[in-house]
């Protein structure tokens, strides 16, 4: 399987952007995601900016693929036009995030992937999409590992499954929701339009948690994520035997190394290190159980 990190779904500045990036340039990832998925106002990059550092992250390390993604929610004019130069970059495979990337990437028969926030949940709508020019798709975080297995069954039915990637959702603050409003901009009582924005000051989002004191979501400007972070670290070895071909994490402030490495291990099946910095407290992955999304279990515990 290959190991993959995902967009950077908060708002950092322009240096702490260039430094992760470039620290992920010896990294043992295979795919590497690049793009504004969130919010259109945040431009610490901008289209240019990312397109630039795509191609610098290609020459200092050719082996990597290099993925743009798309805004998730396209609600302006100005929006659109910024996704067709995504679209139309001639270099790189675009991610689409939404309906209307799939539309202008089909429409001008260019190949795409599919992002988490693309809600497909069955065979049928894949071999649609893969008639368009799919070539990839990430899993909606919300289905279970027996709903991946029909979704598979149903592909190699169809004769399409060696044709389209499955990806995984595997680690990370898991995107649930979008919305026009911003969140984070009415937690200060501000405005949408004035949010000053806020959302810089949180580097891996805001956490809300419950009156019993427990972590309920992370906010993040107008999309809403787990409270938990989502981690299938123990479940790597079901994920390939099912036949999942990418593993995705998503891109935290600290320790990404350490966990990009422990994954990097556990695929290569490196016995784990005593000194290994990696701890999966306080993390979640019920979704993958088809249990609550907020708990954590494990398979002898479900099969129980």
């Amino acid at each position: 399987m290959k190991l993959s990190l995902g967009p950077l779904l908060y708002f950092w500045s322009f240096d702490e952007i260039k430094q992760f990036y470039q620290s992920m340039t010896e990294a043992p990832v295979d795919i590497i995601y690049l793009g504004e998925t969130v919010c259109s106002k945040r431009r610490s990059l901008n289209f240019e900016q990312w397109l630039s550092l795509a191609h610098e992250i290609k020459d200092a390390a050719p082996d990597k693929e290099i993925v743009l993604s798309t805004l998730s929610l396209i609600e302006a004019e100005s929006e659109l036009k910024t996704l067709r130069h995504y679209c139309d970059n001639g270099d790189f495979l675009v991610e689409a995030n939404d309906m209307a990337a799939v539309q202008l990437l089909s429409h001008h028969e260019i190949p795409f992937t599919i992002g988490p926030t693309i809600n497909t949940y069955n065979a049928q709508a894949l071999a649609i999409m893969q008639k368009q020019g799919l070539q990839r798709w990430t899993m909606p975080v919300e289905l279970s590992k027996h709903t991946l297995s029909g979704i598979l069954a149903d592909l190699d039915r169809l004769g399409i499954k060696d044709d389209i990637e499955t990806e995984i959702f595997s680690y990370g603050h898991m995107p649930l929701a979008l919305s026009a409003r911003c969140f984070t901009a009415r937690a200060h009582n501000l405005p949408k339009d004035q949010c000053d924005l806020k959302c810089i000051d949180y580097p891996d989002g805001l956490q809300v948690k419950s009156q019993e004191d427990e972590s309920l979501f992370t906010l993040n400007g107008i999309q809403t994520l787990s409270g938990l972070r989502y981690d299938l670290y123990n479940e790597l070895a079901e994920m390939q035997a099912i036949g999942v071909d990418i593993i995705r994490l998503s891109p935290r402030s600290k320790n990404m190394l350490d966990i990009i490495h422990a994954y990097r291990q556990k695929l290569n099946q490196v016995p784990d290190q005593a000194d290994n910095p990696y701890q999966i407290e306080d993390n979640c992955n019920g979704y993958w159980y088809g249990e609550p999304g907020m708990i954590q279990t494990n398979s002898a515990t479900h099969s129980a």
